[in-house]
């Protein structure tokens, strides 16, 4: 099929398309940014409840976290001069 026939077609197919009217796509346009507001609030209503329930839950862990840093570090002094102590 040359490029020319399959242009033909295309535009004869093209004719048989039920094209929106512009009220209907101002309507559609319409309805698509309110949905898109609504579910970004929704997603942003949940996401600052987890972020604030999380908050607050890790305001129960104990508040010394130089213990966890000296195991971190004495774990990765190991690793670099490649000694072996117990395991914590």
């Amino acid at each position: 099929m040359s490029l020319l026939q399959y242009l033909k077609e295309t535009r004869g197919e093209l004719r048989h398309v039920a094209w929106p009217t512009r009220l209907q796509t101002i309507l559609y346009t319409v309805i698509v940014i309110l949905l898109s507001l609504f579910v970004a609030a929704y997603l942003g209503f949940f996401d600052y409840i987890f972020t604030t329930g999380l908050a607050k839950a890790l305001q129960f862990l104990p508040q010394s976290a130089s213990s966890f840093e000296q195991i971190i570090s004495t774990s990765t002094e190991d690793i670099i001069i490649g000694t072996s102590t117990e395991q914590i």
